[in-house]
């Protein structure tokens, strides 16, 4: 059996990779939008990333929102984004719900 030492690298990992893939995702989508403003959409994207990891573990799963708000406050529409497959990757099924807790 794991214990919560073991686990938890491997989770947090997991995290990391789905909101790396999630921020590609991202940066694409509003690139394409607005092509000019590719520097400003990283920024967005770093500055709501670090809130994301501050407000919880799972910080894929706000990450889209918090840039979608931030988007709206300059004044810019957001993008329709797809990537429900990204929230839940295959590895999450890997690690045993008793592990997430405590």
């Amino acid at each position: 059996m794991k214990t919560d030492q073991q686990t938890t690298p491997v989770f947090l990992q997991t995290v990391s990779v789905a909101i790396a893939q999630l921020k590609q995702r991202l940066q694409q989508d509003y690139e394409q939008a607005y092509p000019d403003l590719r520097e400003i959409v990283h920024l967005v994207l770093d500055e709501e990333e670090g809130k994301a990891w501050e407000l919880s573990l799972f910080p894929h799963l706000l990450l889209p929102d918090l840039v979608e708000a931030h988007i709206e406050k300059l004044n810019l529409q957001p993008v329709e984004t797809k990537h429900d497959d990204i929230f839940a990757p295959p590895q999450f099924n890997e690690i045993p719900a008793f592990a997430l807790c405590g």
